[in-house]
């Protein structure tokens, strides 16, 4: 776990709830394959940091433009799972608990590295 395969899983998972989910665009995941399903920490080149965040930054801009064209109450499948259905207000919860989980994650890493702890 690293902080750079934080932003990656966080870019893979919003490219995945808002353009492959909610809007339903033909594409796959980037970083998460079959032979790679953790692609978004394993594979992580710290030569490309630069890259991975302006990615993460641009999924993140594409989530909000797409989010905006859907009401709270719509309603969708994801893949491979049309019995579940979800509403675009659980998308926006799921995806507070992904970031809060993983903001703890990366507060974690930090502690490791300085030793401050909060409070």
């Amino acid at each position: 776990m690293s902080l750079l395969g934080l932003v990656r899983h966080l870019t893979e998972v919003e490219r995945y709830w808002f353009q492959i989910c909610l809007d339903k665009r033909p594409i796959s995941p980037v970083l998460w394959t079959d032979e790679h399903p953790d692609g978004d920490f394993d594979l992580v080149d710290p030569a490309l940091v630069e890259h991975d965040v302006a990615q993460y930054q641009e999924i993140v801009k594409l989530s909000d433009e797409i989010g905006a064209g859907y009401d709270l109450d719509h309603t969708f499948h994801r893949p491979r799972r049309e019995t579940e259905l979800y509403s675009v207000r659980w998308l926006y919860l799921h995806l507070i608990e992904e970031y809060s989980r993983h903001n703890g994650h990366a507060d974690l890493l930090r502690e490791r590295i300085d030793g401050r702890t909060g409070e």
